[in-house]
């Protein structure tokens, strides 16, 4: 064999060296961006939409009925797992369905065809609050059972006998209540008032309606609020109101 033949024979057993890289293609690129873009937004509006109806909520507030608490355009973050797994207390800051009249018409919110149809679609999987347009926010004075009157010797509303220091929370100037009112909230439903109490028109207002005649059903509660969410500077935690700790009764409802 010569000395050229082994030469050839040595560099034909010598290991490849390294391929270089397969290009791609920039359309294949661009698509598999596309793709994985595709699914990350499918799967939050999944999770958005899971969390909606099982967990938390986001509400706009319309009205001045529950200032200083609550002021108009303020986001609440709503429990849908109160009442449910956990107990609704007096004190509790709720959002409810309509019961029926409670609400008047309401101007509709003004969008272009494009602009109706993305608003209703990230409503309904939660990531813009619900308006509102068929719901109401207030405060739980009296639960099921419980005998409520306005107003003592001192101007308080009692639940149960008992006088309830509102202070923490009415509105600046406003008195517990400027209707008289003497009632038994039935089984399964809910006494509620507006902490703006001469702008709101709550159980107190509502006693000639159909069916419910002022009482909230405990159904129709889509949860409670927690939290004041937006915008930032309003931020606040919607917590326990220790004025009702001394109300006799049952401590709260499912």
């Amino acid at each position: 064999m010569s000395a050229d033949q082994g030469a050839q024979q040595d560099a034909a057993q010598q290991p490849a060296g390294p391929r270089p890289p397969a290009r791609r293609s920039p359309g294949g690129g661009v698509l598999a961006a596309v793709k994985e873009t595709v699914l990350v937004v499918a799967v939050a509006l999944v999770v958005s939409l899971v969390v909606k109806t099982f967990l938390l909520q986001a509400f706009f507030i319309p009205s001045q009925s529950m200032e200083q608490t609550l002021d108009i355009g303020d986001r609440v973050i709503v429990s849908k797992l109160t009442p449910g797994p956990f107990e609704l207390h007096r004190g509790d800051v709720v959002v409810f369905s309509d019961p029926g009249g409670w609400l008047g018409e309401t101007a509709p919110t003004r969008r272009g065809a494009v602009g109706t149809v993305v608003a209703e679609v990230l409503t309904f999987v939660g990531l813009l609050p619900e308006d509102s347009d068929d719901h109401l926010i207030k405060r739980v004075v009296g639960l099921p059972g419980d005998h409520v009157v306005c107003c003592d010797a001192q101007g308080l509303i009692t639940v149960n006998d008992t006088p309830v220091d509102e202070s923490a929370y009415l509105a600046a100037g406003a008195v517990p209540s400027e209707r008289a009112f003497d009632v038994v909230v039935p089984e399964g439903e809910l006494w509620v008032m507006g902490d703006n109490r001469p702008e709101s028109a709550d159980s107190r207002y509502n006693t000639d309606s159909e069916p419910y005649h002022g009482f909230v059903p405990v159904d129709l509660v889509v949860g409670r609020a927690h939290a004041v969410v937006w915008p930032l500077p309003h931020w606040a935690w919607l917590g326990h109101q220790s004025g009702f700790d001394g109300v006799g009764g049952v401590p709260g409802t499912k």
